[in-house]
């Protein structure tokens, strides 16, 4: 077996579980992409992208009956979202850069989140969990509720992330606390324990980020959209 056939139809069996090579490989991505994105590094976006796209065939693993037998169509179309919205990140982050970036050497400038910009968040996010409900049970998604708020939590969070809210890592932790009892029950075992992992991590990350928010000066980036000096006024 190449190294390429070893991604894509290798697996490992643990405590009598099968576990598809990609599903660890693709969450070592994301991973890479949290660690890479609380230390506000541009190659958090394409990194994350990646593993993006190894897991969307890893949530859709019951249409080929391999190994999982449940379809979580919420967690495939969350990795379509975040490779949509990582492109959008990776531009915003990068011309950050050439505007500057932060004076500690970071793509962005982290900052909290106006209370308009909350309330679009949580506006946005209803109408997305409306949707997303409906859609996941029509398709027959295992779990849709929970699905659907994962799906919708993780588009908020990757959207934050683009825009410096220090927010989103709370909205990631409320991802995880979901994510990780569905996972677990569905069959998703190394993607569980990363959303068990994670959830200790964006405890970290939201203490890295608001100690960056009061740190760094707040009047740099005012060429780009949605940047501190920019949203002050509302």
């Amino acid at each position: 077996m190449n190294p390429l056939e070893w991604l894509l139809e290798g697996s490992w069996v643990i405590a009598g579980s099968p576990i598809l090579v990609r599903e660890v490989v693709g969450n070592g991505f994301g991973l890479a992409s949290a660690l890479l994105g609380m230390r506000r590094v541009t190659w958090a976006w394409p990194v994350g992208m990646v593993g993006n796209v190894l897991l969307f065939s890893v949530f859709v693993g019951g249409m080929f009956a391999k190994p999982q037998e449940h379809d979580l169509w919420g967690q495939a179309a969350r990795q379509v979202f975040f490779f949509g919205v990582s492109a959008y990140g990776w531009s915003r982050w990068q011309r950050s850069e050439q505007a500057g970036g932060a004076d500690d050497g970071g793509a962005i400038t982290p900052r909290w989140a106006t209370a308009r910009e909350l309330r679009q968040l949580i506006v946005a996010g209803a109408l997305m969990m409306g949707v997303f409900v409906y859609a996941l049970q029509r398709l027959g998604s295992w779990g849709p509720v929970a699905d659907a708020w994962i799906l919708t939590g993780s588009i908020l969070a990757t959207y934050g992330m683009a825009r410096g809210y220090v927010e989103f890592w709370w909205i990631w932790i409320g991802v995880d606390a979901v994510g990780v009892p569905l996972l677990l029950k569905a069959g998703y075992y190394p993607s569980a324990v990363l959303y068990l992992l994670y959830g200790g991590f964006c405890l970290l990350g939201f203490l890295t980020w608001s100690r960056a928010e009061r740190r760094l000066p707040r009047d740099r980036q005012t060429d780009i959209p949605g940047s501190r000096a920019e949203v002050s006024h509302v």
